[in-house]
């Protein structure tokens, strides 16, 4: 991992003096064989991954840098210590569980919720809702009882033409929480179901009632859905025109398409790829 060093004589003046004036360092006192170490190092790295932005984790293997260990008077394994601008800040001694590891680091870093719910709303100000949809899902898998999260989050669905999964956020928003962009989010998500209610689609709709196996008449209608930002209907019918035949005109094209355009996160993006990886292999 990038912010992943093993700690020595060497990087020491870097890691522990200069680079801890930019970030905190959790360092990692362990020896090989030590089964209380083995049961802690993974929750410590797991927790690093998740605070890479403003965490740097240093492991110390105490068998071959005993002059690092004595220099910070380590007399117990394991032992973590957090350093910022060369000075521990805090630390412990023995095993830790992963929720009391995560509550030290919640004392001394930056909110990662916090962060993750910024960036998601500069992005749409930006009205790069295809990044901001990302980061926004990864702050409402993080916190998803945030109201403020879930509107962000609901607003990129709708922008990317998901109005399914927005309406599901916004039924979950409680009447003192509906706000201004709340509403601003509910007329978006009104105006898309009546676009989405052309005539040309209901006339294809009309036709695939009366003739419920032409695989044509499917293809047409889910190019109009995806085009009114209705992509779990279009690719439900695309889905039933491949189960029926792999290779029927352009059918597996557009599926891949409008799976390729969804963002990265989306729960349906997942769920498409799965069966058309099921339908190909």
């Amino acid at each position: 991992m990038q912010n992943f060093v093993n700690l020595n004589i060497e990087n020491f003046q870097q890691v522990i003096i200069e680079e801890s004036k930019v970030k905190h360092v959790l360092v990692n006192f362990w020896a090989p064989n030590l089964e209380m170490c083995e049961q802690l190092t993974p929750i410590l790295e797991k927790l690093a991954t998740q605070h890479a932005e403003h965490l740097i984790y240093a492991n110390v293997n105490c068998e071959q840098e005993q002059q690092i260990a004595q220099q910070f008077g380590i007399q117990s394994l394991p032992t973590v210590i957090l350093v910022k601008d060369g000075q521990p800040v805090d630390g412990f001694a023995g095993p830790m569980m992963e929720e009391q590891v995560q509550e030290l680091l919640e004392k001394h870093l930056p909110n990662a919720v916090d962060g993750f719910y910024e960036k998601a709303v500069a992005l749409v100000n930006q009205g790069d809702y295809q990044q901001a949809f990302t980061i926004a899902k990864q702050a409402h898998d993080l916190d998803p009882e945030r109201t403020d999260i879930a509107l962000v989050l609901a607003d990129c669905y709708v922008e990317l033409g998901n109005t399914k999964q927005a309406q599901l956020l916004l039924d979950n928003i409680l009447l003192v929480d509906q706000n201004g962009y709340y509403h601003s989010i509910v007329g978006k998500v009104e105006l898309l179901e009546k676009a989405s209610e052309s005539p040309e689609i209901k006339q294809l709709q009309e036709k695939l009632a009366q003739d419920p196996d032409n695989l044509e008449l499917k293809v047409e209608l889910a190019v109009q859905l995806h085009q009114a930002n209705k992509p779990e209907e279009a690719l439900e019918l695309l889905f039933a025109v491949l189960k029926k035949d792999l290779s029927f005109g352009d059918a597996r094209k557009y599926t891949l398409d409008m799976i390729n355009a969804m963002p990265d996160g989306d729960p349906l993006k997942s769920k498409s790829r799965r069966t058309m990886y099921s339908l190909l292999y």
